[in-house]
């Protein structure tokens, strides 16, 4: 089997010159589902030569021969603020190529295509696509861009205008490539090439991301990469184990606390219980004794602090006969 260089060194390392943007353009047509033709790397981490900068991040942004922006962020590990990551991400983009005094209609297209190695979100699928429309509230109608406007900015919808973005879940993807964007994410899932290739730049990437082609010292950072990548996946495992321990920790401290109190309060209840029955069997007992010994219903009711009422019940109900007293 050949071994290939993981798809988020390489685009860090390998992927930023123009002879080499055929692999990414391929990558990126699959997805979008458009032909798209990079024409420069406007920024890139692979800009940052320190072998320990934001190991488990990559950020490279391209641009197409229509001026439009695409965002490529790979992430390894969990991050739990992604979502607003990804915002701010564009967010940034359109601040930064938006000159001052510039009409906002000079704003580009941007695309933020994520490629994520952890649980991200909640969700079935291996690649989610989201993107910004406006409906009616009360009629469901799709707003739309007058003729003038789609003349004037060169966009068919209001879609076209805002940006769009994709979230690549990896780890979902099942191994089975059944269309050209299905081999590209077998290839950043297993950095394997499938047996049959249709999708375009993968027969690029097939030649150009072995790791027999790198040089020494290439191949040095790219182990130092994998090596760096390997710690913090570990150091991030660790900390959370930590962490885990801790809650259990914390949850059986409070969760015996809280068991105490209510075995207490449960103890108070049944004794309290407990204690009425007791006294209930002695009080009855005593209006049987004081009846047999001859005293009046009057006088056993202001004993035991009952009705005379409630002392005839008892006898009745203990299958004594009640004789009339004068």
């Amino acid at each position: 089997m050949e071994n290939y260089i993981r798809f988020d060194w390489a685009i860090k390392r390998l992927l930023r010159d123009k002879a080499d943007f055929g692999v990414v353009n391929g990558f990126l047509s699959c997805l979008l589902e458009k032909q798209i033709s990079i024409t420069q790397v406007l920024e890139s981490e692979g800009n940052k030569r320190r072998k320990r900068d934001k190991i488990n991040r990559v950020d490279i942004l391209v641009e197409d021969e229509t001026g439009e922006k695409i965002i490529i962020e790979i992430q390894n590990n969990d991050e739990i603020d992604y979502y607003q990551r990804m915002l701010y991400g564009v967010s940034k983009v359109v601040c930064d190529y938006l000159k001052e005094g510039d009409k906002y209609e000079k704003i580009k297209k941007i695309y933020s295509v994520n490629i994520v190695y952890f649980k991200f979100g909640d969700g079935e699928d291996y690649v989610y696509h989201g993107y910004t429309e406006f409906r009616g509230i009360h009629t469901g109608d799709l707003l739309k861009l007058t003729e003038s406007q789609q003349k004037r900015i060169k966009r068919e919808k209001v879609s076209d205008i805002y940006p769009e973005y994709y979230v690549l879940r990896v780890e979902n993807f099942d191994d089975v490539a059944k269309t050209p964007l299905d081999e590209w994410i077998y290839f950043l899932k297993n950095t394997a090439v499938p047996e049959k290739i249709t999708a375009p730049g993968l027969k690029e990437a097939q030649e150009k991301l072995r790791i027999d082609n790198l040089s020494e010292e290439e191949k040095r950072d790219y182990y130092d990469h994998l090596k760096n990548m390997n710690y913090a996946v570990s150091a991030m495992e660790a900390s959370w184990l930590a962490g885990e321990a801790k809650g259990w920790k914390k949850g059986w401290e409070k969760g015996w606390e809280e068991g105490e109190a209510i075995g207490i309060e449960k103890g108070e209840t049944i004794g309290r219980e407990k204690a009425r029955a007791e006294n209930k069997v002695k009080e009855e007992q005593t209006v049987i004794n004081s009846y047999h010994a001859d005293i009046p219903t009057a006088t056993i009711a202001a004993i035991t602090n009952l009705t005379v009422e409630q002392v005839i019940e008892i006898l009745k109900r203990n299958g004594i006969v009640v004789r009339h007293e004068t």
